[in-house]
């Protein structure tokens, strides 16, 4: 198992504003681990700019070892329409779940999704989904995840520019 570097014990915390840069360059670090990376000079204007955007309706967790961020995944919140009679309910989506390759495999994706988990059920939210990679399928089943067989899914080809 990695030791992470032999740092010392990972620090869950919420993501603030004050927190985009630090974001942002662990997205940058995913997506050039993905070799997906390159050139973008102005991403890191998109991120703060999407993070303030999408912030009324996430949560982000970073995590930290010895205060140097390690990871982060955030929590999509959906409020379902009201229903006369009935209590007002919710779900969320896990996403961008990410931990720095020299930090992986000593519990910090698990405490990440705790965190996100145990944020869901003390607002009391009805389920908590996501769409894992086949890599990360085993993590999740780990956690109590299943497969779901009650979606149904449309896709679409990326816009040209995307490819």
């Amino acid at each position: 198992m990695n030791d992470g570097g032999g740092a010392g014990a990972p620090r869950i915390r919420l993501a603030t504003g004050a927190d985009v840069a630090t974001l942002a360059a662990l997205r940058r670090a995913w997506t050039e681990e993905d070799g997906r990376g390159g050139g973008d000079p102005d991403f890191e204007e998109r991120f703060s700019a999407w993070f303030a955007t999408e912030q009324q309706r996430r949560r982000t967790w970073l995590a930290e070892r010895d205060d140097v961020p390690v990871g982060m995944l955030n929590l999509v919140l959906f409020d379902r329409m009201p229903r006369p009679g009935q209590r007002a309910t919710g779900w969320a989506y896990v996403s961008n779940v990410f931990v720095l390759a020299s930090h992986r495999d000593v519990g910090i994706g698990r405490l990440l999704l705790d965190a996100a988990v145990s944020y869901a059920q003390e607002r009391g939210l009805d389920r908590v989904v996501l769409h894992p990679s086949t890599r990360s399928v085993p993590f999740y089943r780990r956690a109590g995840f299943d497969v779901a067989d009650s979606l149904m899914l449309r896709s679409f080809e990326p816009p040209d520019e995307d490819r």
